[in-house]
């Protein structure tokens, strides 16, 4: 699967699946994908896909394809929590969470505008603070997991600027020679990032591996 953006914007979702048990007592509610002695329902599906929209300013896409696409991402979350969990990392503290919601209350100006979203999209405030949570933890674990130890060359820091920020800057500044040292911090944040995001990815792929997944079709319909 070809993924053009960082994976933590990937990877962040509301909910990656609950333990199977908890999908028995709620008959009512289909089970879209087992992953191990997880399972994702229909209506885990259903809120992901709202809460995304939501997040991004989308009408929410509920076809079979968006469905698809929705639970393979989720998938991935659930790998990801079994390991926080394996690992034992700490989740953010509710302050940190607190502030994370007041964050993206801003952007609707005023509090009855948020709750006035909240309710077109079908989402309420603890799903949204869930949400904010995984997506503290998600930073967390790939900081913690996956960049310490990378390290990024000269050649390296050089190579992407001459390819991606050279021309821009000659052509912003006219007359002005452009130096990579200018640069140097931001490049290598962006080239660890990338580097990160590599590693994050060859880990899914193996822990998909060890891991039964099935898919029930009719979910997706």
């Amino acid at each position: 699967m070809r993924r053009r953006f960082p994976i933590a914007i990937y990877l962040v979702g509301l909910l990656a699946g609950r333990p199977a048990g908890r999908a028995f007592a709620e008959t009512i509610d289909r089970i879209a994908v087992s992953v191990g002695i997880r399972v994702i329902t229909e209506t885990d599906l259903d809120r992901e896909i709202r809460i995304t929209a939501l997040l991004n300013n989308q009408k929410p896409d509920f076809s079979p394809a968006n469905k698809r696409v929705t639970a393979e991402r989720m998938v991935d979350q659930a790998l990801v929590r079994n390991e926080m969990q394996e690992s034992r990392y700490l989740p953010p503290s509710a302050a940190e969470t607190e502030a994370a919601l007041q964050e993206e209350k801003i952007r609707y100006g005023n509090d009855a505008a948020y709750r006035r979203a909240l309710a077109a999209y079908g989402v309420n405030e603890e799903e949204l603070k869930a949400r904010l949570a995984w997506q503290l933890m998600l930073v967390r674990f790939i900081s913690l997991r996956f960049r310490p130890g990378i390290q990024i060359t000269d050649e390296e820091i050089r190579k992407y600027f001459d390819e991606h920020m050279r021309a821009e800057l000659m052509q912003a500044h006219p007359g002005q020679t452009p130096s990579v040292d200018d640069h140097r911090a931001g490049i290598e944040q962006t080239l660890i990032g990338q580097a990160a995001d590599e590693q994050v990815e060859q880990w899914l792929k193996e822990a998909r591996r060890r891991i039964h997944i099935q898919y029930h079709g009719e979910a997706f319909q």
